[in-house]
């Protein structure tokens, strides 16, 4: 006899919540037959939950290891209940991992509340996601005048310097291919000064865009490193152009972003060489 349809929905939904138990629970992606025998549910049936989640950003797929990781959404959620909560201060893993978005976030917090609260400007923690920015995390300024919040937001690597730092590292065949697959929404920068301008960052370091993301607002960003060398993300700081001078961000500002991301890649185990 068939089973109701209504107890077939409810027991998808616990094997969606096990799913995202045994994934959090996990220091490295898990493939999908190892998911399917840790919540005892088919190959097929665990993949179609798993395309759930992955349409809602609860889980992530990896295009090369078809391996499966927790989501921004589910980091989103993590990061708005510890600061209703007000919980800090979570246990530290060893700097021989990559950190995941949630692990990101508590590492970097102190960092950025230190940063905002120097420069009274906002600071953001940033990833890469599906090839475009994610702005993961924010710790916020009490200025009256600035840009509103992007936290959960993606953009174009292009449009802002949270992209570029974190890009720039990479071949310019591969860049130049996502650059043209945005150009179908309109968004294609000039490729040419596009690649002069990661040139310079891949020397400096330093990424700085004017208005990319909104007019009037300027980024500035630097990278974070792993144990390995590897990017997993970048400090970025926020603010409104009549504030963030030339002057300002040169002697003030970047100084302060490299500090804090040699810091935040110290504590993965990045070794500048």
């Amino acid at each position: 006899m068939q089973e109701p349809t209504s107890n077939y929905t409810i027991r998808n939904v616990k094997k969606a919540f096990d799913l995202l138990q045994k994934l959090a629970e996990s220091s490295e992606p898990l493939a999908l037959p190892v998911l399917a025998e840790k919540v005892g549910y088919s190959r097929n049936r665990t993949f179609r939950v798993l395309a759930t989640l992955i349409e809602n950003g609860f889980v992530e797929r990896d295009t090369v290891s078809g391996a499966y990781t927790l989501g921004s959404t589910t980091v989103l959620l993590g990061q708005i209940l510890a600061e209703s909560s007000n919980v800090a201060n979570h246990a530290k893993r060893p700097p021989t991992n990559t950190p995941d978005g949630s692990h990101l976030v508590s590492v970097a917090n102190p960092i950025l509340q230190d940063l905002a609260r120097k420069h009274e400007e906002a600071v953001y923690m940033t990833v890469i996601k599906d090839n475009e920015v994610l702005f993961l995390n924010m710790v916020d300024c009490l200025q009256s005048i600035k840009p509103e919040s992007l936290i959960g937001r993606k953009f174009p690597f292009f449009t802002n310097a949270a992209g570029k730092v974190m890009k720039a590292v990479e071949s310019w065949d591969l860049l130049e291919r996502l650059c043209k697959r945005d150009d179908s929404r309109g968004r294609q920068p000039d490729l040419k000064l596009l690649a002069c301008e990661l040139e310079r960052i891949k020397v400096t370091g330093v990424a700085i865009d004017n208005g990319g993301i909104e007019e009037g607002v300027i980024s500035v960003a630097v990278a974070v490193r792993d144990y390995a060398g590897k990017v997993i993300g970048a400090i970025t700081m926020l603010g409104p152009s009549f504030r963030m001078l030339a002057e300002r961000i040169e002697d003030e500002i970047i100084p302060s972003l490299q500090e804090g991301a040699g810091l935040l890649s110290a504590r993965f185990g990045y070794v500048r060489g």
